[in-house]
């Protein structure tokens, strides 16, 4: 993994902006930079390289053989090594033993019909002086991040926004992303005039103007191509256990060590079981450990590592270490957080890199092919035409008792707002899934200034997502889970899960996560997979429970889902306390855009007096406000 951006500009960029960029970068690949620019010295690419594969010959920019074609790529392509020995037989000369060379040559031999051969978590840009464009491309999930600006007439890409800003880019708040929630599209950042490249799309850049192109898209059957799958059960879960299997078996190629992040839950329980069955050596686990029982899933993690002859590392996580390491995560994150969850990866991510591990495999993604999340199961259940109302209501009741620790996150009270109705008129029902955005949203709108444009207050950007997807070709006509499962997966998973709970987590200490559940061609199989195999009753990912159960402890393979998420603060010592009144008292507080501390300051003080249960969703309110105002301060916002 490295990190990357691309300029093209009319007056070329000076040599401190693109070593301010580079060093903006550094986390992202401290062993080794490189800079091309071309000969007008318009346009310039420049690459921070973390090396996992070909470690002594892997420098990038690489270049084509004539000269015209230059290339920068973060990420990993996964069956490399048959992609480049079919090249080498058709005439093509390899100069690394990188994986990143083969889209130099594929790029030449294919053009942009390259994306289809390519398999991996990856973002790249090419320079191309024969088109005179620049093509941005990134992976079909969006596990590796690409941001793109145009100001003036000058284009940017980076892996982060801060590289962008080391470019000249301004720094100011999107008031419409910063507000929005969760769920919204790639067009909004909270950066005013800087968007993602979304998931399996490339961009390409031509005098001054970017625009965007599908290469793939994830396409999930109707529920009438559904039913009509007369495949048994067996048969469904042996061809998800085969891809998986395949997919594990392809991330372990790496010129380093590998290791792998494990929880008390069947995702990365799974991973772990199926990567060591493909090892003569013990995996190193690494777990994070808390203190409140309630959250900590060290002893299941344990047991599950010894089962399958992984070692098992704790890493413990105290309220301390998170409160002071809550600035540093939202500067890797670029984004609001809600929860101590991406700083607890942060912290993770440190701890495994001082282990002197690069590589890990994460769990990531399988929530997200198979319904694991508590509110795509309660889409599952009403949409499911075999259950009686009784059945339906109390099958929901166990649901909220057995999640106590994230009900209120994970299932709060329907809203009812003009947002949700316009929701509900686009798609026919009313989710689940979306509602737990707009709960989220309308949790910190008494928190917002008032005088907040009307606009900005009444930007609905659950609305704008939807309006910007292909509704009527992939989601209308599909089970209401798949819907959701589509939505969600162009939206909340690319911009805010791999985002402050995988990649900027773990890039930030130099760490590559390799994420097996998010490989496309297992995403192909699981969108094949009926919704009574995904969700049995209340049963999340049925058919990965059964696909890698020899590989599971019992406890693991019955458990509910359990979100990964930190304590909230529970006394009047707790650091985070502290940390909320400083940041809150603070001269960024006073210069931010959209919170009232007046109001941020009374919820603080009521948060004690919330019920148990419900305190960690007004915890999240204040961690959001809390996060602007470290970007305030960290990014210099306008």
């Amino acid at each position: 993994m490295c990190g990357i951006f691309a300029a093209m500009t009319r007056r070329g960029l000076s040599r401190e902006k693109c070593d301010a960029a580079l060093k903006r970068l550094e986390h992202r690949g401290p062993d080794g930079t490189g800079i091309w620019t071309s000969r007008d010295g318009q346009w310039t690419l420049g690459h921070t390289r973390l090396s996992i594969i070909g470690l002594r010959n892997g420098s990038q920019p690489m270049s084509s053989p004539d000269g015209a074609v230059h290339v920068v790529v973060n990420g990993e392509f996964y069956g490399y090594r048959e992609i480049r020995e079919r090249l080498r037989s058709s005439g093509y000369h390899f100069s690394t033993e990188s994986d990143s060379e083969i889209a130099v040559h594929l790029y030449h031999e294919r053009g942009m019909q390259a994306t289809t051969q390519l398999r991996g978590e990856f973002a790249m840009v090419i320079a191309d002086q024969h088109q005179r464009a620049m093509i941005a491309v990134r992976d079909r999930f969006g596990v590796k991040p690409l941001y793109y600006a145009v100001v003036n007439g000058d284009v940017f890409f980076a892996s982060e926004i801060k590289a962008l800003l080391a470019l000249g880019v301004p720094a100011a708040w999107d008031l419409e992303g910063a507000t929005g929630g969760f769920g919204r599209s790639h067009e909004k950042t909270e950066f005013a005039g800087i968007s993602t490249v979304p998931p399996g799309c490339y961009a390409i850049a031509r005098d001054g103007v970017v625009r965007i192109y599908p290469y793939w898209d994830w396409e999930i059957p109707t529920a009438d191509e559904m039913r009509a799958d007369t495949r048994s059960e067996a048969e469904v879960v042996d061809e998800f256990r085969q891809v998986l299997q395949e997919a594990v078996r392809e991330r372990l190629v790496a010129d380093v060590e590998v290791a792998s992040y494990l929880s008390g839950g069947i995702d990365s329980c799974a991973v772990l079981g199926l990567a060591q069955q493909e090892m003569d050596r013990p995996i190193r686990a690494f777990t994070l450990t808390f203190e409140n029982p309630l959250y900590d899933e060290a002893r299941v993690a344990e047991e599950q590592a010894k089962r399958v002859g992984a070692t098992y590392h704790p890493i413990p996580i105290t309220g301390r270490e998170i409160a002071e390491s809550f600035a540093d995560a939202v500067w890797h994150a670029e984004t609001q957080m809600f929860n101590g969850h991406g700083v607890a990866k942060y912290l993770l991510s440190r701890a495994v890199r001082a282990a002197g591990i690069k590589v890990v495999f994460t769990g990531e993604g399988a929530d997200e092919m198979l319904g694991g999340y508590p509110y795509y199961r309660v889409d599952a259940l009403n949409d499911d035409v075999t259950l009686t109302a009784d059945d339906r209501v109390k099958l929901l009741d166990e649901m909220l008792g057995a999640n106590a620790a994230t009900r209120a996150l994970m299932m709060p009270d329907r809203v009812s707002s003009p947002e949700m109705q316009a929701v509900e008129r686009r798609l026919g029902w009313l989710p689940a899934t979306l509602n737990v955005g707009a709960a989220q949203t309308n949790s910190v709108a008494p928190l917002l200034r008032d005088d907040l444009p009307v606009w900005v207050r009444e930007f609905q950007p659950l609305v704008s997502a939807l309006d910007r997807l292909p509704i009527a070709q992939r989601v209308t006509g599909r089970d209401h889970l798949n819907q959701m499962l589509y939505v969600n997966a162009k939206t909340v998973l690319p911009n805010f899960i791999l985002n402050y709970l995988a990649d900027r987590m773990e890039m930030a200490h130099s760490i590559e996560g390799r994420v097996p559940f998010l490989d496309h061609r297992v995403a192909e199989v699981a969108a094949r997979v009926p919704v009574r195999l995904k969700v049995k009753g209340i049963r999340e990912k049925h058919v990965l429970r059964e696909a890698a159960k020899d590989v599971l402890i019992p406890e693991v393979y019955d458990r509910q889902k359990h979100p990964f998420t930190t304590p909230p603060t529970r006394t009047r010592n707790d650091p985070m306390l502290a940390f909320y009144r400083d940041t809150f008292a603070s001269e960024a507080a006073k210069d931010q855009p959209i919170y009232d501390m007046t109001k941020v300051n009374t919820a603080l003080d009521q948060l004690l007096d919330c019920p148990d249960d419900q305190r960690i969703a007004v915890e999240g309110g204040l961690q959001r406000a809390a996060s602007v105002v470290v970007m305030q301060e960290l990014f210099s916002m306008a």
